[in-house]
This record gives C-alpha cells, sequence and structure tokens, in this order.
C-alpha cells in the first residue's frame, strides 16, 4: 500500500485503494461471520465510491467557474503579482501596498501546490521536465520580487525603462504560458543596477523562462518530431529502480505493522485509528522536520481533544437532528480548511486537526454517548504519529538540511550518469534507462525544493548553516535544471534517432564532450560533500573542440551549419556555459 502510494502514476487511484485497505482491516479482525465481513468491505467500497464521484462532480463545478490549467493558472498568477510590482516601480510609486503584500504571500505560500500536481498528473514526463523547471524558475522570481520589497531605493530614468521592458516581457511570457507556447526571447542586460541590484538576478530568471522552451523550439523547427514519450503505465518509469520507493514503502509498512502488532498484543481494538493516523500522516511526510511533529502532535491535540471531545461534552448533547450536526461539521471544516491553505508553517497542523476530528465524530452513524471511544480514538492517533516520528524521523530520518543537500549531490550524481547516456546498443534498453535516469532526476529536483522549505520550519545548533546552505543550493538549482532540459534533447543525438542523425566523425568529439559534462557534475557533487581537490572541468574548452570536429565534418551551406548541427552545437553551447558557471560557484 505505501509503496502504490509513491510509485504508482495515478495517485488518487493509489489513495483509494490505500483507504479502503485501511477501514477495512478491523471489520476483517473481527470473530463474525464471513458474510458479515464481506458486505462490510462492499459498504466500505460504496462509500469511498460515493466520496469520490462527490469530489469530481465538485471539481467539474469548479472547473467550470474558473477554466484553466490547474498547473498552469498559480504560475499565472505569481507571473502577473511579479509584473505588477515591476511596474509599481516603474511608476516611481515604490510598489503600492496591495501588491506587495500579494507578493510577500505567494512568496511565503511557495510553489508546492504546483509542483504536487505535476508530479501526481498524467502529463508526458517531456511536459512535466519543462514545466517542473519553469516551476522553480517563478518561485525564484517570486522570492526575489520579495526581496524587493524589503528595500527603498531610488531609480533612474534607464533602470525604469529597463524595469518597464522586464514587466513586459513577464507579461508577454505569462499570456504565450497559458496559450501552451512561449516564443519571447528576453536577453537580460549584464550590466548592474545601482539603485536596483537584484534587478540583473529577475532578468536573468525571465530569460532562463524563454530558454527552458527556446532549446526544444529550433528541433521542432528543423526536424520531425521522433523518440516519443513512453505511455503511462501503471507504475512510475523509476519505480523498480529507484530505492527511495522501496525505502517508503518499508517504512511505511513498519510504522503501520507496529502499530497493528501494539494493539492486537493489548486487545485493545478501540485504538485501531492508528493505523489510519499512520496512512493519512504518509500522504504529506516529505522529509523530516522537527516542527512538523510539533504540529502533528498540537495538531492530534486540538482536533481530537478540544474539539473532538469538546464537542462531544457541549454541542452534541443539544443537538437533536442531522441539520444540527451539518453546521457543526460545516464549521469545523471551514476552520481546519483555512489552517490547510494557509501558510507552510500552518497547512500542517490544519490537516492534523481534521483528520482527529473527523476519526473522532465521523466513525459512525450515531452520535456517540459515551467518551471512551473518542478517548481510545485520540489515543490511537497519537500512537501513530508516535510511530511514524520513529521510523520515519529517527530510524531513516535526518534533518532536512542534511536530507537536502544529499538529495542535491545524488541528484548531481545521476545528471553525471545521464550525460553518458545511453550506454546501451539496444534502442529499447536505453530508451527504458532514459526514462528511468528522467523520472528520478526530475523527482529529485522537487525533492530539494521541498526540503529547502522544510529547512525553514526547523531548529537547533546547525540552523544558520543549513539556511546558507540552502540559499547556495536554491541558487544553484535553476542551471542545474537547465542542463538538465538541454541534455534532454541532446541525447536524441546520441541516440541517433531518426531525425537526430550527426555525421560519423563528430561522435568521438561528442562522446568527449559528454564525458567531460559528467565529469564536471560529479566534481561538483565531490566538492559539495567537501572533497575540495576535485579538478575542475573546462567546458568551453571542449565545446570549442566539439565545434571544430563538427566543421571539419560537416556539410555546409555557403560557409555555415546544416540548421540541424547548428542546434546540435547551440544546445552544447549552453551546456557548457552553464556548467561552466555552475563549476565557478560550487
Amino acid at each position: 500500500m505505501f509503496f502504490a502510494l509513491s510509485a504508482m502514476t495515478n495517485y488518487s487511484a493509489a489513495v483509494r485503494f490505500g483507504y479502503l485497505l485501511i477501514v477495512t482491516i478491523p471489520a476483517w479482525d473481527q470473530q463474525i461471520p464471513t458474510e458479515r465481513k464481506v458486505e462490510q468491505t462492499l459498504w466500505a467500497f460504496a462509500t469511498i465510491s460515493l466520496a469520490s464521484v462527490i469530489t469530481v462532480l465538485i471539481e467539474l463545478a469548479f472547473a467550470a467557474l474558473r477554466p484553466g490549467d490547474v498547473v498552469l493558472q498559480p504560475l499565472a498568477e505569481r507571473l502577473s503579482a511579479a509584473a505588477d510590482l515591476l511596474d509599481s516601480y516603474a511608476a516611481g510609486a515604490c510598489g503600492d501596498n496591495k501588491t506587495i503584500r500579494e507578493v510577500t504571500r505567494l512568496a511565503m505560500v511557495g510553489t508546492s501546490g504546483p509542483r504536487r500536481l505535476l508530479r501526481r498528473s498524467s502529463y508526458s514526463p517531456q511536459y512535466r521536465e519543462q514545466i517542473g523547471a519553469v516551476i522553480a524558475l517563478v518561485a525564484r522570481l517570486v522570492d526575489i520580487a520579495a526581496s524587493m520589497t524589503l528595500s527603498t531605493f531610488e531609480l533612474s530614468d534607464y533602470d525604469k525603462n529597463r524595469i518597464r521592458n522586464l514587466a513586459s516581457n513577464i507579461r508577454a511570457i505569462r499570456s504565450e504560458l497559458l496559450h501552451g507556447v512561449v516564443l519571447s526571447h528576453f536577453e537580460p542586460v549584464s550590466e548592474p543596477s545601482a539603485a536596483l541590484p537584484l534587478l540583473v538576478e529577475m532578468e536573468k530568471t525571465v530569460s532562463s523562462i524563454d530558454e527552458v522552451f527556446a532549446g526544444q523550439r529550433p528541433l521542432t523547427a528543423y526536424t520531425p518530431p521522433t523518440g516519443s514519450d513512453p505511455a503511462v503505465g501503471f507504475f512510475l518509469p523509476d519505480a523498480f529502480s529507484n530505492p527511495e520507493h522501496i525505502k517508503f514503502g518499508l517504512k511505511g509498512c513498519l510504522a503501520a505493522s507496529l502499530c497493528y502488532l501494539f494493539y492486537n498484543a493489548k486487545a485493545w481494538p478501540g485504538i485501531n485509528t492508528t493505523i489510519t493516523t499512520c496512512f493519512l500522516t504518509a500522504l504529506s511526510t516529505i522529509g523530516s522536520s522537527r516542527q512538523k511533529q510539533a504540529l502533528r502532535i498540537a495538531g492530534a491535540i486540538a482536533g481530537g481533544i478540544v474539539m473532538g471531545i469538546g464537542a462531544q461534552v457541549f454541542i452534541l448533547p443539544a443537538l437533536d437532528s442531522i441539520a444540527g450536526f451539518t453546521l457543526l461539521f460545516i464549521s469545523v471544516t471551514i476552520i481546519v480548511s483555512w489552517f490547510a491553505t494557509s501558510s507552510p508553517r500552518l497547512s500542517y497542523f490544519g490537516v492534523q486537526v481534521a483528520i482527529a476530528f473527523y476519526l473522532i465524530n465521523l466513525s459512525e452513524f450515531q452520535v456517540q454517548t459515551s467518551l471512551i471511544p473518542a478517548r481510545d480514538r485520540v489515543i490511537g492517533i497519537l500512537l501513530g504519529l508516535l510511530m511514524m516520528w520513529l521510523v520515519f524521523d529517527q530510524l531513516w530520518g535526518s534533518p532536512a538540511g542534511v536530507q537536502m543537500k544529499k538529495t542535491f549531490i545524488s541528484n548531481l550524481r545521476s545528471l553525471a550518469r545521464f550525460a553518458r547516456e545511453p550506454v546501451s546498443k539496444d534502442l529499447r534498453v536505453a530508451l527504458e534507462r532514459s526514462y528511468s535516469l528522467r523520472e528520478e532526476i526530475n523527482s529529485n529536483f522537487d525533492k530539494v525544493r521541498g526540503l529547502a522549505d522544510a529547512v525553514l520550519l526547523e531548529f537547533g545548533p546547525c540552523r544558520e548553516q543549513d539556511l546558507i546552505s540552502r540559499k547556495r543550493i536554491r541558487d544553484w538549482q535553476p542551471n542545474l535544471r537547465m542542463i538538465f532540459i538541454n541534455r534532454l534533447v541532446l541525447w536524441k543525438y546520441r541516440a541517433r534517432l531518426p531525425g537526430f542523425e550527426l555525421p560519423e566523425a563528430i561522435q568521438p568529439a561528442q562522446e568527449e564532450f559528454d564525458n567531460r559534462l559528467a565529469k564536471a557534475l560529479e566534481g561538483m557533487a565531490d566538492r559539495t560533500e567537501g572533497n575540495e581537490s576535485t579538478q575542475k572541468q573546462d567546458l568551453s574548452k571542449a565545446y570549442s573542440q566539439l565545434e571544430q570536429a563538427a566543421w571539419k565534418a560537416s556539410p555546409k551551406t555557403q560557409g555555415q551549419f546544416s540548421p540541424q548541427i547548428e542546434s546540435f552545437l547551440l544546445l552544447s553551447r549552453r551546456i557548457a556555459l552553464l556548467a561552466d558557471s555552475l563549476e565557478k560557484e560550487i
């Protein structure tokens, strides 16, 4: 069940399967006739099916009220807020209060929502990789805009014109992104602004958003679409090659099994909510955080004791109809939904309050006149949280700062392996290996970003050092993503897919360039680990050799490269510049 949560392509199906399993375990454990067990299992299936149908209808209703892509709409909102802030600066207002509040709110909320929706979507791998990079760049843009609001400055007319130009390009990207293609091309001004130092960083970020799609544009212009992505299967491409899926399944299984053994050994079936808690908590378990554990316990106490048992003592005795209980349910749901959709510091608290309250008051179709079931369910919730903390955070876990650095290093090494692909001469094997590595790398990018958000919620003696590492890694991530995006297309040249063939004479120089790139990425990983003796590679020199080989081996028209080779060299040059820039910083 826990493995399915991590490895299945259809996340909703994995959740439904898991919850059906969880809610029927108590029925299977009872000493009752088999017919009764089957009946209770079918009722549980009907309940989950009805909830799914209602959820789909509500989603369709909201989609009709607010049409648009659920992944792209939040990005458009953030781009619009950044452009509004820049327009206010260009007008000499230094940002109006409403715009500043909006930018600050969006920076605080982050982009975990769009990233989660994209990761659980059925989009093609190539689309997810591109939009994943755009999400990261938009998040960086909003973070820089929020930092700008903390300063006061006086702008020259030249700076104001640069800001207007930047805001105009942001709006153009927003419009084109919503229409499914980014065609703008924005070249950042290299000289810094004395009044607004962060302006150059914003311009570079906007230019990078262009490049995410520009890397694909020359290829589609000159060659037919080939090497299409695989059909969406039952499991993710890296389901059986990435050990993280197995590890997540084992951790969840251990926590739930310990709870199951405990309440059976104690003959205390009333606390069977402990397994449900393990399952529901695992839906939100990303990394580890001391503050997250505090939010779990605080949410369990607030939802279970204060709201759950409090309602049974003071409110439910005065209610005599389903209408009264519905009002209570709506009131609590509004409160917990407000917390669940607030800042990252409080959203987890709202989820835990909802779990605790619902497990106490919605488990049976009647009002409990005894506090013993409520007491047992609260104890079960706390036991489940204890086991999740013990397994996820203590036995296998590590502080978010440490895990963020380890994941970043692992991703550098995965990118190095991908730079040498394809290794196999069998195209089918090479494709499977490519899709598996792509899924692993893309997932690690999102994981690093999520762990970077979790670092803000942690405290301890290493907090200052973790914050420094967080800033550095977040600054390095966009360039690393751009290397990955461009490398995806260069892989097709290495694999010699139809429409991406190069002259034989270029192949040795191409392999040497890719090998130097892989060594550069491995060197960055070593230096991030603390091995400062690792020699740095000169990718610009390797690119010059590649260009010379292409010049000697390729047919030229009027002294110029063919469009196909020109596109290949353009992508290779971008990777060389990005890798050299990263090597100077790491």
